[in-house]
């Protein structure tokens, strides 16, 4: 039987050939799996005592227990156990579980997630060249994990920034046409550039979708805060198939009466689904849960997709309709029925074994047709990868950075400025405007106001090159303090946030040196660091090794002050400042942001809506 790592063309009809003898009893099969009771996703109904039989790493053939005509080599009892197929992530950012995909692999195996559909414009944007080698790598090198790669629409997010990586027309035709595993177009998440043909990004993106229609791929869509129903239908009319942004019924009702496949995230997947329920919603076929991010540290506390699917039956959805919303489902959405979603011929053979359905009680993972968890220890196989310098050198900074790279010059002569305020998730059509005083020529923060500095430090040109600016509510009040990250959406370039320049340019330096990941500076020392070495985004090691950089980093933050707005959500924003991460998005519904010096934007001051750029101080 040809090796069906991947999926190719040439090698499927051959596997498709091979398991249809197999199927009829006229070549030896590899095992049967003899379990309890079997879920049939394609009509939601339980059958008893059924076998699963296995070919390789695919099912060929399903039924009655007993009743298979050919030869197996092994026999596996299951009887006490039910089956229902591998869970399926139809959108995740595998890069926010800050684990390269090997070591994420045994993370969420255990937890009944065999199959994932990258969003990958994370990894896309720090070496677009080869991102299609690195999501296929792990795969090649024998992890039991299915990863279905969808290349980034946001490389880059905008016309505003660049570095790392430029897709457009002919690199998604070729991603496409190239490996069957892509699926199609990674959430389009630049609406301006989408209808307005006069955005710089209107061609490149709109060649990219073309190329996914042209392959016959699938184009999701982002419609953050997007609630006009014009707008909805424009979404809808150009294409994008889908929306995982929605955070209420009444815009989840919306948003599907206008055709989009709707995928529902866990902060708000309770609420969602219990008022569809109380609306009186049937069919949740245009449904899906999906994770998109989530560290690996909250993966070990909370779960993968099964968290999800728990959410979704503690809200009222019976557990086989929210099965079905993480497997048969997204499937269908993306395309992929013929190897994933259900339990069936010629589909990898991955299940989740329960002992307890109502309670979604995982006791064993099979997946390629091998045990991969007992429990929640994973037991498959965990391939050692060596991550070549493409991967590990990817933060190219060729200089140390000083203070004075995040200076803020006043014009001459003044002593005092207006100076231009954002804070995180500043969705507002303007910026704030206040005025700053000026010692020395430079113009300084006020801490009294809640007003410290913020920069984006470009880590792909070697040059350094530095956008900074004032902030509201974020960022320390101790003395000589700093947090710097490698990772900060989409573009991730390295952002640093402080009370000092020179604490932030010592917690710049410190992530050139480890490539990348998290630095702590308090009071002028360097106190934690976390190294994510692998695109500056990931790290090769275990869950459990991360988790602990990261647990050091949170109590060493724990003893600094942190400023706060109360206005802000506490959802979003108490204590230490890890949601910057995402505060550094570009895509609706966001208008003024700060990115790295680009020809579009010098200073880095610009909104992405329409391109207007403004002095940080004036």
């Amino acid at each position: 039987m040809p090796d069906d790592l991947l999926i190719n063309a040439a090698d499927e009809v051959r596997i498709r050939q091979h398991l249809a003898l197999v199927a009829l009893g006229k070549r030896p099969a590899t095992r049967a799996i003899r379990v309890g009771r079997l879920l049939d996703v394609n009509g939601r109904r339980w059958h008893d005592n059924q076998e699963i039989v296995v070919s390789g790493r695919r099912i060929a053939w399903v039924g009655p227990a007993g009743k298979y005509s050919g030869q197996v080599d092994e026999r596996v009892d299951r009887s006490q156990l039910a089956a229902v197929p591998g869970f399926g992530e139809v959108h995740k950012h595998i890069e926010s579980s800050h684990l390269t995909p090997e070591y994420e692999a045994a993370l969420v195996l255990p937890h009944g997630c065999t199959w994932t559909c990258e969003a990958s414009h994370e990894f896309s944007n720090v070496n677009g060249p080869k991102n299609l080698e690195f999501w296929l790598k792990a795969r090649l090198a024998g992890s039991p994990m299915k990863i279905f790669p969808l290349p980034g629409s946001a490389v880059p997010p905008t016309a505003y920034e660049w570095g790392g990586g430029h897709f457009g027309y002919d690199e998604q035709r070729e991603f496409l046409s190239s490996q069957m595993m892509v699926a199609g177009l990674d959430e389009v998440m630049d609406w301006p550039a989408v209808w307005n043909p006069d955005n710089p990004s209107y061609e490149r993106l709109w060649g990219m979708i073309r190329a996914t229609f042209e392959q016959r791929g699938v184009v999701e869509g982002h419609a953050a805060g997007m609630r006009a129903i014009d707008d909805i239908n424009a979404f809808a009319a150009a294409g994008m198939a889908s929306d995982h942004e929605a955070w209420t019924p009444e815009e989840v009702a919306d948003k599907l009466r206008r055709g989009l496949f709707m995928e529902i995230r866990p902060h708000s997947l309770k609420e969602i689904v219990s008022g569809l329920l109380a609306d009186g919603q049937q069919d949740w076929s245009q449904f899906a849960l999906c994770t998109d991010d989530r560290s690996c540290s909250d993966t070990m506390k909370l779960g993968a997709t099964d968290h999800n699917v728990r959410l979704a039956i503690e809200a009222g959805l019976v557990p086989e309709i929210a099965i079905q919303l993480v497997t048969i489902n997204p499937a269908r959405h993306m395309r992929l029925t013929p190897w994933v979603g259900s339990i069936a011929p010629g589909r990898f053979a991955d299940l989740v074994l329960l002992d307890d359905v109502a309670s979604l009680s995982i006791a064993e993972v099979w997946a390629d047709g091998a045990q991969v968890s007992r429990g929640r220890d994973y037991v498959g196989a965990l391939p050692r990868i060596d991550w070549p310098d493409w991967a590990t050198r990817t933060v190219k900074i060729d200089r140390q950075l000083t203070a004075a790279d995040f200076a803020i010059a006043a014009p001459e002569g003044r002593e005092s400025v207006s100076a231009a305020l954002l804070r995180p998730f500043h969705w507002s059509d303007e910026f704030i405007i206040t005025e700053l005083p000026v010692v020395d020529g430079l113009v300084q923060r006020d801490a009294e106001r809640n007003i410290t500095k913020f920069a984006i430090v470009d880590r792909f040109s070697g040059e350094g090159k530095t956008a900074r600016m004032f902030w509201l509510g974020t960022g320390p009040r101790t003395e000589d303090t700093a947090l710097a990250c490698s990772m900060g959406h989409d573009k991730h370039n390295i952002w640093v946030v402080g009370s000092s320049d020179a604490a932030m340019a010592q917690a710049v330096n410190a992530l050139r040196e480890t490539q990348g990941g998290w630095a702590l500076v308090r009071r002028g020392e360097l106190v934690a660091t976390v190294r994510y070495e692998v695109g500056g985004l990931m790290t090769c090691r275990p869950a459990a090794e991360l988790d602990a950089e990261m647990q050091t980093l949170y109590r060493e933050g724990e003893s600094i002050e942190w400023m706060y707005e109360p206005t802000f959500s506490p959802r979003w924003w108490p204590g230490f400042p890890e949601r910057l991460a995402f505060a550094t998005l570009t895509c609706a519904p966001w208008r003024w942001v700060l990115v790295a010096p680009s020809p579009l934007a010098p200073e880095g001051f610009v909104n992405v809506a329409t391109g207007e750029t403004h002095p940080i101080v004036w």
